[in-house]
Parts: C-alpha cells; structure tokens; sequence
C-alpha cells in the first residue's frame, strides 16, 4: 500500500513530515483535510484515539504525531537516516526535537493565529489550501464560529499570544546561538532536530515549498510584520538550513 498522509496544508508538523518523506525520495499520496471537518476522518482511522494531523497510513499501519511517524519512516525507510546512530548525538536530538514539538509548534501556532485570525481574507485561503475551493465559501461564512472555535481550542488570546512571543524570541535567540557554533544541532549530520526546527518557524520565513498561499508583506498585520523584520536575521539561519536540505 502507498504511503498516504492525512494532513492540514498549513501544518507546521505536517511540513516535517512532508519535508521526511521528500529527504527519503519516497512516494506518497496527501490526503488534505479541512480544520474540523478532519475530526471524523481522524478519529475512524486512528479507531478514537485522537483527531490531531499528521497521519501517516501505510501497509495497514496507521501512525499518528509527527515525532511517532518519524520514528517509524527510520524504521521502515532506514536510508537517508534521520535518527542519528550514535547515541550522544541521538539523545541530543529526540531532546531537541521535543522541545521544538512541545514549545515552538505551539508558539508559533498562538502568535500567528492571534494575528491572522483578525484577517478572514488571508487566513480561510490557508486554512483551506489543497481542499476543495468552495471549502473557501463554507469557512468564510462560518468563520465567526471558526475563529472562536480555534481561540477556545488553542487558547489563544492577547495574553497567551505575548507569552508566544517571548517563547520564539528565547528559542530563536538559543537556535541561532547553537548554528554559529556548529553546523548541526545534534552529531555531525543533518538529523531530525534541523528539520524540526526549520520546519517548525517556516511559516514564519514563508518558503516557496510549504503548499499554501502565503499574504504579501503589505496584507500582514503590522504588528507581526514589525517583529518578523526585527527577528530576521535569526529566521534567516533556519531559511538556510531549510533551503539547504528541503
């Protein structure tokens, strides 16, 4: 059976898997899923265990998280290593990729949803992208409800949105610190730790190879077009590694 991954376009963790499966040279089919309406899909193929993405179906496996799917394309898939063998250098970076997972994905997630859920007209197009286009009507109608349902959800709010914030600038801060040492964050080779972390801020450095359409400068709030100019120099380190090894 082919690998199939059930995904939201705008997913920041399912970039990481997108961008494993692409560093493997495997062939996969996507499945993408619109916010809210993927909680039946999730939940029949994970039997109730849970409605987040990424989802990875394949030989009858169903593996769900993007760490979790990591381990199992090492597994599987064992050429092009993302898990370094060594185990300094292993424990290193399943250390640093939790942490990217547990703090940057969600802060990078509140900050940016605070602001662009202000904006219907450039959110909808990324929440829908790879779907259907009359996805695009039905969320733009409902998108009061949308975007309470998400600020509930996610907890997103002024207060949460200002803690994001300080969360990305330390992370940002300690990332680039780390690259002016050494070229990896963990052994001596490209591993899953770069890939969570330029995965993880890449919506924030909007590359070419994320599949959604990206707003213009001009349409970004400005209060969080401020702070991207302000932290480039520290995103562009991860542009690079992403560019490097996307």
């Amino acid at each position: 059976m082919a690998l199939r991954l059930y995904q939201f376009a705008i997913s920041h963790y399912c970039e990481k898997i997108r961008w494993a499966l692409d560093y493997k040279k495997l062939n996969y089919e996507t499945a993408n899923l619109l916010p809210g309406q993927h909680i039946k899909t999730v939940k029949k193929l994970t039997n109730g265990a849970g409605a987040s993405v990424p989802v990875l179906e394949h030989d009858g496996e169903v593996i769900q998280g993007s760490s979790n799917i990591l381990d199992y394309l090492d597994r599987v898939f064992p050429d092009k290593p993302l898990t370094p063998m060594d185990e300094p250098a292993r424990t290193q970076a399943l250390a640093w990729e939790k942490r990217l997972d547990d703090e940057a994905g969600p802060a990078i997630r509140c900050y940016s949803y605070h602001h662009f859920l202000q904006r219907p007209k450039i959110v909808v197009p990324l929440l829908a992208a790879g779907t259907p286009y009359y996805n695009r009507i039905l969320l733009s109608l409902a998108f009061s409800r949308v975007s309470e349902t998400m600020r509930k959800w996610m907890k997103i709010n002024e207060r949460t949105a200002e803690k994001s914030r300080e969360s990305m600038e330390n992370l940002l801060t300690e990332l680039a610190e780390t690259y002016s040492q050494q070229p990896f964050l963990a052994g001596e080779s490209f591993s899953r730790a770069d890939l969570a972390a330029a995965a993880l801020f890449a919506p924030l450095f909007q590359p070419e190879a994320y599949p959604v359409p990206w707003p213009k400068p001009p349409r970004i709030p400005k209060e969080m077009q401020t702070w991207l100019n302000q932290w480039q120099p520290q995103l562009q380190v991860l542009n690079r590694v992403y560019s490097d090894y996307r």
